[in-house]
């Protein structure tokens, strides 16, 4: 159940930005084998004043992807996760020297679902892959 955080520089077209979730959404599931249909995604936009990047380092398209999630995934995972983004939005034109990726891991009882931690609740799929 990871929640994805995205921020990119306004101006891209509504395809590009739709295509953009659906990369991560799918990396996500490839990678650390989430449920096809557990999908929370935020997708901010910001000036670009206010939205600075480092000069002649990255491009326009540079993006940052915050991701939100349970504990437990191997390291191996986590490397496919990031392999597996950086592939999937090559071909939006975002390079893999655009793109950071961050992972906020949290205990399964730091997560209220339903009224209750999430350690107390049968997810139906595997955190520890």
């Amino acid at each position: 159940m990871p929640r994805v955080k995205i921020d990119i520089r306004e101006g891209r077209s509504e395809k590009h930005k739709m295509n953009l979730l659906a990369a991560v959404h799918d990396a996500l599931v490839e990678s650390i084998k989430i449920p096809d249909d557990d999908r929370i995604q935020i997708l901010h936009e910001h000036k670009k004043s206010n939205f600075e990047i480092p000069p002649n380092k990255t491009g326009e398209l540079f993006t940052i992807i915050e991701i939100t999630l349970f504990s437990g995934r191997s390291v191996e995972a986590k490397r496919s996760l990031y392999r597996t983004i950086t592939e999937k939005l090559e071909p939006l034109g975002i390079l893999k020297q655009d793109i950071m990726i961050i992972l906020l891991e949290q205990t399964m009882e730091n997560w209220g679902i339903r009224g209750l931690p999430a350690s107390e609740i049968n997810l139906g799929f595997k955190i520890d892959v």
